[in-house]
Formats: structure tokens, sequence, C-alpha cells
């Protein structure tokens, strides 16, 4: 590729390619030079660092995400904008492994502080709201809840973790989603009857 036609977006666009393919861990700036055919040091007038470079990659799939999870949930609430919640964190670790790694670290102010990360924060709220669940210790508490059971189910299904017993994962994901459609009612009502205990 000819490094006019390079920028920020295409380099990091085939580093997300890439870190799919091969994983986001073992991804580095010597692989994306050579996929773009470019000496490695023309790379650093669009991304200064590896860091930036996997920054980068968060923050696209932070957008790719919660354009998704708006979409899933989108005239829904309650049970099916949690399914569509699930179901689209579940597919996007499928099609785009590498960009969702590079989610599940620890994710500095650029990322967090970036706009698509702000839109996913809506998404969840918006699940949220359709339970009822406003305070805002309690958005903090069910996000946490919500993002481990999910996150942690694709994690062990996506190492083979459910791949020696029967039956197969595919039936076990609809009772997670039960069981956290649950939780939130139940946290929902809850929180409604301590409103009414104070009042």
């Amino acid at each position: 590729m000819r490094t006019s036609t390079l920028s920020a977006a295409v380099v990091i666009e085939r580093g997300a390619a890439l870190a799919d393919e091969n994983g986001f861990s073992a991804l580095t700036l010597a692989e994306v030079a050579r996929s773009l055919k470019i000496q490695a040091p023309s790379l650093y007038t669009h991304v200064e660092s590896l860091d930036a470079l996997r920054d980068g990659i968060a923050i696209l799939a932070l957008r790719e995400l919660s354009e998704r999870i708006t979409d899933a949930i989108m005239g829904r609430s309650s049970t099916s904008a949690l399914t569509g919640f699930a179901d689209a964190h579940r597919d996007y670790a499928r099609e785009r492994p590498g960009c969702w790694e590079s989610l599940q670290r620890p994710q500095n102010e650029r990322v967090a502080r970036a706009d698509a990360a702000r839109r996913l924060v809506q998404a969840t709220n918006a699940v949220l709201h359709g339970y009822g669940i406003t305070a805002p210790a309690d958005h903090v508490h069910a996000t946490r809840i919500m993002g481990s059971a999910i996150n942690g189910f694709v994690h062990l299904e996506r190492v083979g973790s459910f791949s020696y017993s029967e039956p197969d994962a595919d039936s076990t994901w609809p009772e997670l989603i039960d069981a956290l459609d649950t939780i939130l009612r139940t946290w929902a009502t809850r929180a409604t009857e301590q409103m009414e205990e104070i009042s």
C-alpha cells in the first residue's frame, strides 16, 4: 500500500482484522506493517505506539458493539431487550474475536472517554431502565453483574470450557439470560419496596 493512502483509520482497521485472525494479544506493529506492505516506521505517522493501536482497536470495537446493541434493543424492553443485549455481545465475540478481546482488559482514560464508550453505557442504561432500575448505584452494580455473567460465559465458551459436557452451550445460554432477567426483576421490585418504605 502506498503510504500516501494510509491513515490512522486504515491502520486500526487492519490491526483489528489481524487481531481477529491471530489474537489481540499477538498483535504487533511489525505484523501490521507487513500486512500493509510498508516499512514499520511509516506506521508511526498514524499510530504512535502499539498501545495506541490497541486503544484504537478497542474504540473501534466499542463503536461496533454499541451499534449492534442499539439495533438489537430498539423498541424492546425488559426480557426482550436483555436478550438482544446479550446476543449482540455473544455474536460480536464470535464474529470479531480479536476486537472483543480488546475490550477484556483494563481501559485507559482515552478509551473510557471515547464517544463509543458513552454510547455503550447509554445502551446498557436503556436495558436497565426497562426494568425500572434507575438509581445510579444500582446501575453500577447491575452493569457489573450483567457484564460479568455475559462476558464470563462468552470467554469460557471461546476457550472451550464447555466442550466436555452435555448439553451444549447453546442450550445453557437462554438459561443464563433467564437468570439475569430474574435478578434484574427482583432488583427492581426490591428497589420499589424500599422507596415505598421511605415514603
